[in-house]
């Protein structure tokens, strides 16, 4: 398992929300897409999944450029291992 963080716009908005990935090759997704991984955001303002950022990269997550998970998203799983 791959553990990986990136801010993306989600549906083509200019709001950032954290999205995550875990096996390589597979799309990046919302984290409120992994239970198992998130923590309620602890402030009404702010980035959504700010405190779940916070968290994993406590854990050792790897954060990873906005643009290069976006170009990552377009390789369509032709990523090296």
């Amino acid at each position: 398992m791959i553990k990986q963080m990136a801010w993306l716009s989600q549906d083509e908005g200019t709001e950032k929300i954290l999205h995550l990935r875990i096996e390589k090759g597979t799309p990046w997704r919302p984290y409120t897409m992994f239970p198992q991984f998130t923590i309620p955001d602890h402030m009404a303002i702010g980035s959504r999944g700010f405190s779940t950022f916070q968290k994993l990269l406590r854990e050792g997550w790897e954060i990873i450029a906005s643009d290069k998970a976006n170009q990552l998203s377009l390789s369509n799983g032709s990523e090296p291992a």
